[in-house]
C-alpha cells in the first residue's frame, strides 16, 4: 500500500480538487483507493457527496484499527472509498497525541495494508504536529503549487523545514495547479521555475469552470468531463505521481 499526502503549507492552491481527482483516476485505473479527509473542514468528502458519520469522527478514527474501519465509507465510485472529516478533525493533531507518540498516524495507516493499494491523504493547510506525522507516514508528497511568487517561496521554505527534520523525507512531487495562461506571470513561472526544481512534475493543470463546479455538482472532474482540459490533466498528473514512485 502507498500512502501519498497531498499538501501544502498554503490554502487554496487546489489540494482538495487534487486529491479527489488523483483519488478518482486511481480507483478508475482499477486500483483500491481510500481519499481520507484530514481537514477540519471536510471538503474532500463533501465533493464525493459523503459525509461524516455523527460527530466525533476524529476521536473515534484515532482510537484504533476496528474505530477507524467503521468510519470508512463507500462513494459512489467503484473501488473509491473515504473517510470523511468533520470538525472534531480541528483537534486531531492533539488526539493523535494522546493515543501513541509521533506515529499513531503510520501505525494507523498500516492497519489498512490489506485493504487498499493507495491511500491519499487531503492534508489541512498547516505546520502542525499532525503535518509532521503525515510526512512520517507518506511516501509522497503530492504538493499543488500556484504560478505566483508567494507560493514557489513557500515550497522553499517547506523543503528546507523537511530537510532539517527528517533524515527520509517523502519524496516531494510539486506541480503547477490553477495555471491560467492568460497571465504573463504564469507563463514566466511555468517557464523558468522548473530549471531550478527538476523534481517538478511535468503536467499542469489548468484553471477552468468545470474544476470550479466540482463542489456543486459533487462529482470530481474526471468523471462529470473526463475529456476536458482539465479531466485529461488530472489522469496525466496521476500518471506523472505513479512515475516518480
Amino acid at each position: 500500500m502507498r500512502v501519498i499526502a497531498v499538501y501544502n503549507l498554503k490554502g487554496g492552491v487546489g489540494k482538495t480538487t487534487a486529491a479527489v481527482n488523483l483519488a478518482h483516476v486511481a480507483a478508475r485505473g482499477g486500483a483500491r483507493v481510500l481519499l481520507w479527509d484530514l481537514d477540519a473542514q471536510g471538503a474532500a468528502g463533501f465533493t464525493l457527496g459523503v459525509e461524516p458519520l455523527g460527530r466525533g469522527s476524529a476521536r473515534k478514527v484515532a482510537k484504533g484499527k476496528d474505530d477507524l474501519a467503521g468510519q470508512i465509507q463507500e462513494s459512489r465510485f467503484e473501488r473509491l472509498d473515504v473517510l470523511a472529516a468533520d470538525f472534531s478533525y480541528r483537534h486531531f493533531d492533539k488526539l493523535l497525541a494522546e493515543e501513541g507518540r509521533g506515529k499513531r498516524l503510520k501505525k494507523l495507516l498500516s492497519a489498512l495494508a490489506d485493504d487498499y493499494d493507495y491511500v491519499l491523504l487531503d492534508c489541512p493547510p498547516s505546520l502542525s504536529d499532525l503535518s509532521e506525522q503525515v510526512f512520517a507516514a507518506a511516501q509522497a508528497l503530492v504538493i499543488p503549487l500556484l504560478p505566483t511568487t508567494l507560493s514557489t517561496r513557500t515550497y522553499g521554505q517547506l523543503i528546507d523545514h523537511l530537510m532539517a527534520k527528517l533524515r527520509e523525507p517523502p519524496v516531494l512531487m510539486p506541480f503547477f495547479s490553477m495555471v491560467d495562461s492568460r497571465k504573463a506571470l504564469h507563463r514566466e513561472t511555468v517557464a523558468t521555475f522548473p530549471a531550478h526544481h527538476p523534481e517538478m512534475l511535468p503536467t499542469l493543470i489548468p484553471y477552468a469552470s468545470n474544476v470550479e463546479r466540482m463542489t456543486l455538482e459533487q462529482r470530481p472532474v474526471t468523471a462529470a468531463s473526463p475529456h476536458s482540459k482539465a479531466g485529461v490533466a488530472f489522469a496525466s498528473l496521476w500518471q506523472d505521481v505513479l512515475d516518480r514512485l
